[in-house]
């Protein structure tokens, strides 16, 4: 069995489609998964234990007209390998037609008003599962398409194998471990400004983190969020170490693999700590977590959802008071919630 899964970005949306991938080789063992996928995430599954392949797609540069014959070349490449399946993930038009011009023995998609039903995208594919009941998660929208295949749905497997050697250069550039400290990942980046707590109520919570024995930070994320880290280590050098920008995706997986708590904005690295199965923290504003919360935790998101603008999903706020959905969430609860979470106490229940 061949199978082609088309899932090209984002770092989250693509974790969230791996349970795919890995049920589909609990079940059929012999198979030889690929994976189309953007060019900047190859780090993410280079090497995966379960896929035979990946066809590297970076969408900007084959926008170019004097680029299209390197679109002809992995097209013939993926024909040549005589699939067998091609599951479209994405629901998009140019995921569509590469999954249809794959030529497939079958091609999967879905028919969902996020995924398949833009675009005309299901109009390209053999079978779809039913639609998504609304407020369904990303990760249960995905895995929809294996009962289809009659593949069993269920959690025995390991999200995002260990990176041996990622681990081993954390070891021996910060050595993280002395067997008492406890590491928080803090996330302050997001792709939209207002999906951002403001970064002064990081540096808040920084400094309140300080006080509990035997805590370290971490903050992660990319170059252009290195500024955002720097604000926050300054205001508590003795404890706080800012590796934005300073670590590769690899090395970000595996520092949150040893953390005992991330607390986040909603971004990719946040779905990284869910997929972890690790305990998270996800401050949201104008997004909506039932979609794309950290899956498995959702119980741990903190939303302003009495203001009515809330969920907004929209990459700009224009609500009169503007942010007001992060700036109701104060380093106070945060705080609260992680001093929780660290003594591994249930929340209590509202009468």
């Amino acid at each position: 069995m061949k199978v082609l899964i088309l899932k090209p970005s984002s770092l989250g949306d693509v974790i969230h489609a791996l349970p795919v991938a890995r049920l589909l080789k609990r079940h059929w063992p012999e198979s030889r998964i690929h994976w189309w996928l953007d060019v900047n995430l190859v780090p993410l599954l280079q090497n995966d234990p379960d896929l035979a392949g990946i066809y590297a797609f970076e969408r900007r540069r084959w926008a170019a007209p004097h680029r299209w014959p390197e679109i002809y070349t992995s097209i013939r490449a993926m024909r040549d390998q005589q699939f067998d399946l091609a599951i479209d993930l994405q629901g998009l038009a140019r995921s569509s037609m590469f999954a249809w011009l794959a030529d497939a023995g079958t091609t999967v998609g879905l028919d969902n008003l996020r995924e398949g039903g833009r675009e005309a995208a299901r109009a390209m594919y053999d079978l779809t599962p039913p639609r998504a009941a609304p407020r369904t998660h990303a990760v249960d929208r995905y895995l929809a398409v294996l009962p289809l295949l009659r593949v069993p749905v269920h959690g025995d497997f390991e999200w995002l194998p260990p990176r041996v050697q990622a681990a081993r250069r954390i070891r021996e550039t910060w050595a993280p471990e002395d067997g008492r400290t406890r590491w928080i990942v803090l996330l302050p980046g997001g792709r939209w400004d207002n999906k951002r707590w403001p970064v002064r109520y990081f540096v808040e919570l920084a400094r309140r983190l300080g006080d509990i024995p035997e805590t370290k930070l971490v903050v992660l994320g990319s170059l252009s969020e290195r500024p955002l880290g720097e604000e926050i280590a300054a205001a508590a050098p003795s404890h706080c170490l800012n590796l934005a920008g300073s670590t590769s995706l690899d090395e970000m997986i595996e520092w949150i693999r040893l953390s005992r708590l991330t607390i986040t904005n909603d971004t990719g690295p946040m779905h990284v700590a869910a997929a972890l199965r690790r305990p998270v923290i996800a401050i949201f504003g104008p997004t909506a977590p039932w979609n794309t919360g950290p899956y498995g935790q959702l119980g741990n998101v903190l939303q302003a959802t009495d203001l009515p603008c809330v969920p907004c999903m929209k990459g700009q706020c224009a609500y009169q008071e503007p942010l007001a959905c992060l700036h109701a969430i104060t380093s106070e609860v945060v705080f609260a919630k992680a001093r929780q979470e660290l003594r591994g106490e249930q929340p209590k229940k509202q009468d």
